[in-house]
Parts: C-alpha cells; sequence; structure tokens
C-alpha cells in the first residue's frame, strides 16, 4: 500500500509546495520573461499558484480567459510571442471658451479698441447734433471721419476729448466705460487732439508754443524758473523724430507755414505720450504741398503706434492714409468701412449724398443750344442809313451840294 503510493503519487514530493511553486526557482522572468509559464500552478491544482498565474496575467484551467494582460514596466524584456500593449491615448485637452477658443491657430488674440464709441447721442435742447454715431480706435491705424459742414464732426471731436459729455450710448478706453468730464482727463488718458487754431501763440517762439502749459522748471522756491535750454534741446530733437527740421525753434511760430505749425502740433501731441491724436480738419486751409507734408506726418504717427481720428471733408486726403472710414450727414452714420470694402469713387460717391449727387449731376447736365434764325442779312441793295436829327453831315466830296457845286461852276 505504501509502495503503490510512493510510485504513482509519490505525494511528499509533487505536493510540496515550495518545490512547485516556488517562483523564484522554477519562473525565472529574466529567463523566459513569463513566470506563470515555468511555474504552472494549474498541473498540481494548488489554489496559491493559481491566484500568482491569475496576478501574472495568466489564467489556469477553469480561471479567466478575458483577464488583463500584465501591464508592461519601463525597461522589462518582453516575450517575442507576446503582442505589444495598446499605446495609451493622451488625455484630451479640455475645450477652452471665450474669445480665444473661436480664433484660428493663425490669429493672434486682439486688443481691446483704444476709444470705441457705440450708439452716442447728443443733443442741445431740441436739436439734434450726433444719434447713434459709433467708430472704434485701433492702435496703429487712421479712422476717417468723413462729412458736410452741419454733419456732426465738430461735436464727436468735443465728446472724444471730453469738452462735452454725451448724452446717450457707450464711451469706452482701453475696453473701460468712461464718461470723460474735462479735456485734462481726456489727456491723462492719452487722448490729445489738435484744433484748427492749432491753440498756438503766434508771436511765441516755437519752443515755448511746443510745452506750452507744460513748462519744466528748475530750482526751488523763489528762485524757480524756467529750463529754458532743455525745452530748446527737447523740441529740436522731438521734431527731428518726426522728420521735422525747423531752420531755428527760437523763432516765432507765426513765422511758419500752415503745415508746419501742424506738424509741430502733432510732434508736440506725440512727444506728450498721446496713445489717440484727434485731428480736424488739419488739412483744409492748406495747398497740395503742404496737405501732402501734413498727410506724411500723419502717417508717421500711425506708424509710431498711435491711434489716429482724422476729421476731414475731403475724400481724397482721407483715402490716401485711412484704414477706417465713418460717414456722417446730419448728425446721424451715413456708413461705415474699412479700406478692403470700398473705393475711393463710392466713398466720394457717399459722402457727397449718393442720390442726391446723382440728381445733381443730371440737373447740371449742358441742355442742346435752341433753333436760332441766322443773324446773316439777305443779299439786296444797301441800305443807306437815315440821318441822325442835330448832327453834322459828313465832310467829303459827297456832302457838297449840288446847287453849291453849280454855282462854282458857273462862276468860273
Amino acid at each position: 500500500m505504501t509502495e503503490r503510493t510512493d510510485e504513482t503519487g509519490n505525494t511528499p514530493d509533487t505536493g510540496n509546495a515550495p518545490d512547485t511553486g516556488n517562483a523564484p526557482d522554477t519562473g525565472n522572468a529574466p529567463d523566459t520573461g513569463n513566470a506563470p509559464k515555468t511555474g504552472s500552478a494549474g498541473n498540481t491544482g494548488n489554489a496559491a499558484n493559481g491566484m500568482k498565474a491569475a496576478n501574472s496575467g495568466e489564467a489556469g484551467p477553469g480561471g479567466d480567459a478575458a483577464a488583463a494582460p500584465r501591464p508592461e514596466r519601463p525597461g522589462e524584456p518582453r516575450d517575442p510571442g507576446e503582442a505589444p500593449a495598446a499605446a495609451t491615448a493622451p488625455p484630451e485637452p479640455a475645450p477652452e471658451t471665450g474669445p480665444a477658443a473661436t480664433a484660428g491657430p493663425d490669429r493672434v488674440e486682439q486688443h481691446p479698441p483704444l476709444v470705441a464709441l457705440r450708439d452716442v447721442s447728443k443733443y442741445y435742447g431740441s436739436v439734434r447734433a450726433l444719434e447713434g454715431v459709433g467708430l472704434e480706435v485701433h492702435a496703429g491705424e487712421i479712422t476717417c471721419v468723413l462729412g458736410d459742414n452741419g454733419a456732426g464732426k465738430s461735436t464727436l471731436i468735443k465728446i472724444i476729448s471730453g469738452l462735452h459729455l454725451h448724452d446717450s450710448g457707450s464711451f469706452a478706453v482701453a475696453g473701460e466705460e468712461r464718461r470723460l468730464s474735462s479735456p485734462r482727463e481726456a489727456l491723462d488718458l492719452g487722448i490729445a487732439t489738435v484744433y484748427q487754431d492749432l491753440a498756438v501763440v503766434p508771436l511765441m517762439p516755437v519752443w515755448r508754443n511746443f510745452f506750452l502749459g507744460s513748462e519744466p522748471t528748475r530750482g526751488r522756491g523763489p528762485f524757480r524758473r524756467l529750463d529754458v535750454a532743455q525745452m530748446r534741446a527737447t523740441t529740436r530733437g522731438a521734431l527731428l523724430r518726426m522728420g521735422i527740421d525747423l531752420r531755428d525753434v527760437d523763432q516765432p511760430i507765426g513765422t511758419l507755414s500752415g503745415g508746419e505749425r501742424q506738424c509741430v502740433a502733432i510732434a508736440r501731441a506725440v512727444h506728450f505720450g498721446a496713445r489717440v491724436l484727434v485731428l480736424d480738419e488739419p488739412t483744409a486751409a492748406l495747398g497740395v504741398k503742404q496737405s501732402g507734408m501734413v498727410l506724411k506726418y500723419v502717417a508717421a504717427a500711425r506708424d509710431a503706434g498711435l491711434g489716429v481720428v482724422l476729421i476731414t471733408h475731403n475724400p481724397h486726403h482721407a483715402y490716401l492714409v485711412g484704414d477706417r472710414f465713418v460717414l456722417l450727414k446730419r448728425g446721424a452714420m451715413a456708413g461705415s468701412h474699412t479700406r478692403d470694402e470700398i473705393g475711393l469713387d463710392e466713398l466720394t460717391r457717399q459722402m457727397a449724398g449718393g442720390s442726391e449727387l446723382e440728381q445733381l449731376s443730371h440737373e447740371l447736365e449742358r441742355a442742346p443750344a435752341p433753333d436760332l434764325p441766322s443773324a446773316t442779312p439777305p443779299p439786296g441793295p444797301a441800305a443807306t442809313p437815315s440821318p441822325v436829327p442835330g448832327s453834322r453831315p459828313p465832310a467829303g466830296p459827297s456832302a457838297v451840294p449840288a446847287e453849291a457845286a453849280g454855282d462854282g461852276a458857273g462862276t468860273g
């Protein structure tokens, strides 16, 4: 009985769990790469070995056939017959919201406009000066406001420069809602206005007008005085940076031409840190050459990164330098376009009234000349002019009476 048991089962040798289930001896992972294949717990029925196989990723007989594969560790060799583990996909980023989500990959998030007016209205009693006007001023762009006399351009300038408050609508500076109560507040926000009269004193020198109202001083107490040397040097340097080369900054500014005075006013606004430059018809009283000079310095201010508002009634000047065009007519918006959306002819037509201009052109067409009778007299005997009463007969042989001629002949 004992010998049969030893020959057939050898229970002490095969049931020894430490000999058959010893994973370090039989399942050498570096040699085979699969520990459950050598230390098979399913043949001996050892539950502990079966648990090891389940843990190592291989199910024994009766185990779960859909067990998950063993995760591969970094640096661990993989069995050549084993299928590679599926690559783990990176987590998808959360969807973005806001203005950046709508922007394409090539678009850069834009900053808010330096000045933005939306549905702005202004009334003086029962007089409507502006109603529903809107415009945007961006850095490095020129926004042209065009309109005929009485269109509301001056009122719009006064609202932007802080001289008058708007009655309704939205007025934002750098994205922040504002109600400017004075021109000084507008200057503190970087909004400078150059009016037609230029706000200069003709008999003062150029450097004195350049620092008018903002003169630097030196000294203290009773010894405080103007720093004339600094003002002269700063004026000359600021004008040269704008490309303006004056003969002498000590000459009275009234001796300069209209275009040169406009350029000095523009350079002054740029020097004192203006971010928005409002120009009230700078070329209205200038000739062709001087207008071109002013437009060149307006473009230089745009290239320096300023936002420029150019008020004009000349569409040709506006189209030379403008990026955006706002048309006003009797205090209301007649149109708002970018440079790519409108041409010079269409801009001129809309500013002049469109259909009104066409009707006027039809009225001014030259009418055909009426058929008049010919002024050539009909052929015939020459008519003798009748004598004028009280006039003397003309002298000559034909004027001598026949009787006198006969008497003379008889007496001879």
